[in-house]
């Protein structure tokens, strides 16, 4: 993927690692156009940075999904990269009375929404790459966390086999593994003791300019590379096991 002169969708591109990578890509001289259910932090983006593109999108629903694509193949037919980053964390049991809720809730975001836009943007004639944020929580799950855990475990298998599917059409299939970061996924100050966003966002570059596809950083690195029992050591300790 080149890295400047592109038109990319960041999807939840107005907080943590989507906000850090759409002021990264405008640094490096792309248009990014970003969507977010919350207005007020597409206000206070557009306000910081005029030249970014906002959508106010429910990417939870179908409907949504499909008033997004719309929009952008008919407002924005240039359009190049998508980077299916929304996703939402909860830290849940399967014994608590709203668990299939809320377990849904994260489906919607995290595996239908990426599945669904990648099916909608194939359809641009000028798309030539698709970026999927999975997380190092796909090779080793926290309990706590189990269905987000499970739905990054779910698209990182899509995303290897999106890769080789849509290699007679050109299209670039990347996947952007992130450790756990300094960011209010999941709720404020849950991440405090993690690295700041901007760190990852310079191993990210770095690694699109060394034209990978697999990129990834400290945990999540190691994740990938590791071994069976070096998963379920990983997986005991990281759950107090």
């Amino acid at each position: 993927m080149k890295i400047s002169n592109n038109k990319i969708l960041i999807t939840g591109g107005a907080s943590g690692l989507g906000l850090g990578l759409t002021e990264r890509f405008i640094k490096e001289n792309n248009t990014v156009i970003i969507c977010s259910r919350r207005e007020s932090l597409l206000k206070e983006i557009s306000e910081k940075y005029p030249l970014v593109v906002t959508r106010r999108a429910d990417l939870s629903k179908a409907e949504g999904r499909e008033d997004l694509f719309n929009w952008i193949s008919e407002k924005h037919t240039d359009l190049n990269v998508l980077i299916n980053n929304a996703g939402i964390q909860q830290r849940m049991s399967v014994s608590d009375s709203d668990f299939f809720q809320r377990a849904k809730e994260e489906i919607a975001i995290n595996i239908e929404a990426p599945i669904h836009l990648a099916s909608l943007f194939i359809k641009l004639k000028s798309l030539n790459t698709i970026m999927n944020i999975t997380s190092g929580l796909s090779f080793v799950p926290l309990v706590r966390m189990p269905v987000y855990s499970a739905s990054k475990a779910f698209l990182h298998s899509f995303t290897l086999s999106l890769r080789h599917s849509l290699k007679q059409k050109n299209i670039e299939v990347i996947e952007v593994i992130p450790p756990a970061l300094n960011t209010d996924l999941g709720g404020k100050g849950l991440h405090n003791y993690a690295p700041p966003v901007e760190d990852f966002i310079e191993a990210v570059f770095m690694q699109l300019l060394l034209g990978k596809n697999e990129i990834s950083s400290g945990f999540s690195e190691t994740m990938t590379k590791a071994g069976p029992e070096d998963l379920q050591k990983a997986f005991e300790r990281m759950n107090g096991i």
